[in-house]
């Protein structure tokens, strides 16, 4: 019979992130000083540790993502899932809301009257925000698809991109595609390289934020 470990309720979090160090050190793993904090927020959601190499950060992108929040954003989901999992009694502190547009009803109709995917017309909405905007992509890659080309045309400028969607078809194309557009018109970003993501990795990055 398996013994288990007697840990209050209040400490459990506690415990499992000093876990989650001894294990990165375990691996031989050193995070960037303000990088920590935020990739071990991502294992802590995922429990898994591969995020320790395929997080990307643009340069300083954790301090300027914190500065964003600061500003009182919008953070633009493409998943309910991602919208519910966001702290929006903490973001509301600076005066931030959460948006999701992917259940409207008159943007299912708009993708399906123009062959186009839900994602596409809600970052098109998007654009449309004003004030600062967080893209939170952690589903779809066609919504980092059409934010590459919106960016490029000069449509959105987002004041911080968190690119982590999951999946096969297309995922990691559009993350090196928008790894590259944030690079060249220097738009701070995280990006989750690779085939793994998700809409709990997207929420648990603005978490950390």
């Amino acid at each position: 019979m398996s013994e288990f470990q007697i840990v209050a309720p209040k400490d459990i979090e506690k415990e499992s992130f000093r876990i989650i160090g001894e294990e990165l050190a375990r691996l031989g793993k050193t995070l960037p000083a303000d990088q920590e904090p935020v990739t071990k927020r991502v294992i802590h959601t995922t429990a898994d540790f591969s995020f320790a190499d395929t997080l990307e950060f643009s340069p300083d992108a954790v301090n300027i993502g914190r500065e964003v929040i600061k500003q009182g954003p919008t953070i633009v989901t493409d998943t309910q899932m991602a919208l519910s999992g966001i702290n929006k009694k903490r973001l509301a502190q600076w005066g931030g809301t959460v948006r999701c547009f992917m259940s409207d009803p008159d943007v299912a109709e708009e993708a399906q009257a123009r062959h186009v995917t839900r994602a596409a017309v809600s970052m098109e909405r998007a654009a449309k925000i004003e004030g600062p905007v967080i893209y939170a992509i952690g589903n779809a890659p066609t919504a980092l698809i059409e934010l590459h080309e919106q960016i490029g045309r000069g449509e959105a400028h987002p004041a911080f991109l968190i690119g982590v969607p999951v999946g096969f078809v297309n995922v990691v194309e559009a993350k090196e595609e928008i790894l590259a557009c944030c690079e060249k018109y220097g738009v701070p970003c995280i990006v989750a390289r690779g085939r793994k993501g998700g809409s709990n990795v997207a929420a648990a990055l603005c978490n950390a934020l």
